[in-house]
């Protein structure tokens, strides 16, 4: 058998993540034009979408910029929405501790929720692959193409996209297909449940108050069946 390079282990990253490329589009056209719709300018939307990186805390943001609250709930919500990235960082922290620190920030900015996914797939089904780092580069990085790439369209093709295509069904069916695979443990179900369930009931508060309280209580949740199961599993 043929010795697995670095270039192979790359590209087999990027190969893996392109399935997931159509939801990843959808997405990043779906933020690109609600950016603009929202109010941003074209230079703001696309400082933003190549600072941030991250549609889930931009589409949750947007909705407060446009009805101008607060600067500290905007930062708040972008914050809690974002925080699943501190869980993947501690998962994943003990690939890349042995990194300098430069490379560590470059990679936690590539990272998204797909390629999560992936690499932690590949770590439970192949614990011994040999060039961890650049198969999650290889995925990260196609991610990363694929986002902007779509975002960009969204933001210069805001005008000219009419509300009839309906992308922001689009853009939610695609984030089911990213949110799915990830509830099959209780803990991520039960977070799922109880932050749709929280959102629901308390739409009509203010500034979308509702949003920041369905994430917060999902989390709250996630952790509570998470202590409960480990306090089972130490019982036993």
């Amino acid at each position: 058998m043929p010795e697995v390079t670095r270039r192979d282990a790359f590209l087999r990253g990027a190969r893996e993540l392109l399935p997931a490329g159509p939801g990843v589009f959808a997405w990043g056209l779906v933020t690109g034009v609600a950016m603009v719709k929202s109010g941003l300018t074209v230079g703001q939307a696309l400082g933003l979408s190549l600072a941030a990186y991250a549609g889930s805390a931009q589409l949750a943001a947007l909705p407060l910029i446009a009805a101008v609250a607060p600067v500290w709930l905007v930062t708040l919500t972008a914050l809690v929405v974002n925080l699943r990235f501190v869980v993947y960082s501690a998962i994943t922290r003990g690939h890349f501790a042995h990194l300098g620190a430069g490379r560590r920030l470059w990679l936690g900015y590539i990272v998204g929720d797909v390629m999560f996914v992936k690499f932690t797939t590949l770590l439970a089904r192949e614990p011994d692959y040999p060039h961890r780092v650049p198969y999650y580069v290889g995925g990260a990085v196609c991610n990363w193409v694929l986002w902007q790439i779509s975002s960009i369209v969204g933001i210069l093709a805001a005008d000219a996209i009419p509300a009839t295509w309906g992308l922001e069904l689009a853009g939610t069916l695609a984030l089911i297909a990213l949110i799915v695979p990830l509830c099959n443990r209780w803990p991520a179900l039960g977070g799922v449940v109880v932050a749709g369930t929280v959102a629901v009931l308390t739409h009509a508060l203010p500034l979308r108050l509702g949003l920041l309280a369905g994430m917060v209580s999902g989390m709250a949740a996630a952790l509570w069946i998470e202590s409960r199961l480990d306090a089972r599993g130490s019982g036993s």
